[in-house]
């Protein structure tokens, strides 16, 4: 079962602006199917196949003569002379949507885009499904807790209740963990971990010792809706402060992990710096950490942290998904402990939003937006939790029921 995906009119947007797009992203989210939907019978070939990878390496000059464009490259990573090749082209022939390239090694796709296709193709970061996507509304517009945006959307919540955001929190996004409610959670977790150290992280990282690794994504997912100490979790796993800061980079350029900044300016001299850890998708968050059902996840030490995660994750799909690739968000966090959740600056206002798991919000955990305006200019905020009704908390702050992300 084909879920539309809210990306496909970025990608169509893109395709008549640049004359290649890339969608990157982590292992099975999805890309290389939401591009065989998208473009039909379009020829398709993908670096995952040893003679045509062979080929591609060997025989560079006369690749795109025997895969002409418009043409869909699938593991484009696996292939990195093409690029070159696909420069020469694009430059000699300025038609635009030419090149569809997809590729989850990110850390080494960006290099490769960088130095030969700047200023020629569009690139786009897909994540698994997102609430909108699984319960099938159709508004693209990223979330911003403003009028316009809940005008759009009070018509159109998430058809989802209590159990089913917990149990979507504890299974994860994946498209076929979405699709299929009977996989086996733990088996298909299992495999996934395995398939990204073996054929990301080993090839393209120099990972020398593969338990450390996996007991240091272990050690990242204990720490999830967390302040960042990177120092504890290398005395933890074992390892020296830069090789744990080497490991992170890498979780964090594969999408796995989401480093949430903390929002600074001339005017704030008190805040702390160091960033917010996120794992964009709870489901492998949770199985790296062992809550192994649901039940034990929403009544656990961590039910918040994971929570505030899935929140995170919901809203930064919903800039990923129209081609923004940083969503403008930051958090509030000072040295008397002071914090809010996340901030979204838009020009120059800023936005605040405080995340509870509980469903009676109430004015004392909107009390920290004040400080907003010492800092700067301050539009609507709001509590998302799971309470049932958007409504009015105090002025221009709302409740706002996570269905409405």
């Amino acid at each position: 079962m084909y879920i539309k995906r809210h990306a496909e009119d970025t990608v169509r947007q893109m395709a008549k602006q640049f004359g290649a797009v890339l969608v990157t992203g982590p292992r099975q989210v999805g890309k290389t199917t939401m591009l065989e939907n998208l473009l039909g019978n379009i020829s398709h070939v993908t670096m995952d196949d040893a003679i045509l990878r062979t080929s591609a390496a060997e025989n560079q000059n006369t690749f795109l003569k025997d895969f002409p464009p418009p043409v869909f490259i699938d593991e484009i990573q696996k292939a990195p002379n093409l690029f070159e090749q696909i420069k020469i082209y694009l430059d000699s022939d300025h038609k635009k949507g030419q090149f569809y390239l997809s590729g989850s090694q990110q850390f080494k796709v960006m290099k490769q885009v960088s130095e030969s296709l700047a200023g020629r193709i569009g690139i786009l970061n897909l994540l698994g499904l997102s609430l909108r996507e699984i319960t099938g509304i159709s508004e693209r517009v990223p979330f911003i807790p403003t009028d316009d945006y809940f005008s759009l959307r009070r018509n159109s919540p998430a058809d989802v209740d209590y159990d089913g955001i917990w149990n979507l929190i504890w299974r994860g996004s994946m498209p076929e963990m979405v699709a299929n409610q009977d996989y086996d959670w733990r088996m298909y977790y299992g495999s996934y971990v395995t398939t990204y150290v073996e054929r990301d992280v080993r090839d393209l990282a120099q990972v020398g010792d593969e338990v450390k690794f996996m007991r240091f994504m272990a050690v990242m997912a204990a720490r999830n809706g967390q302040l960042l100490n990177l120092q504890s979790a290398a005395n933890d796993v074992g390892i020296s402060l830069p090789t744990a800061d080497r490991w992170l980079s890498i979780l964090s350029a594969s999408h796995i992990v989401y480093l949430l900044r903390p929002y600074a300016n001339n005017l704030i001299n008190r805040a702390v710096k160091t960033p917010k850890l996120y794992f964009l998708d709870t489901g492998l968050a949770a199985y790296l950490s062992r809550w192994n059902t649901v039940d034990t996840l929403k009544n656990g030490a961590m039910a918040g942290e994971f929570f505030e995660a899935f929140v995170l994750s919901e809203i930064v799909k919903s800039y990923y998904n129209r081609g923004i690739l940083e969503p403008p968000l930051y958090f509030y966090r000072d040295k008397d402990k002071k914090e809010i959740d996340i901030l979204i600056e838009e020009g120059d206002i800023l936005y605040p939003l405080e995340i509870k798991k509980h469903a009676d919000p109430n004015i004392h955990d909107i009390t920290n937006f004040s400080i907003l305006d010492r800092i700067g200019k301050r539009g609507p905020g709001g509590v998302i939790c799971l309470y049932d009704h958007l409504m009015t908390l105090r002025g221009t702050d709302r409740v706002i029921p996570v269905n409405y992300l």
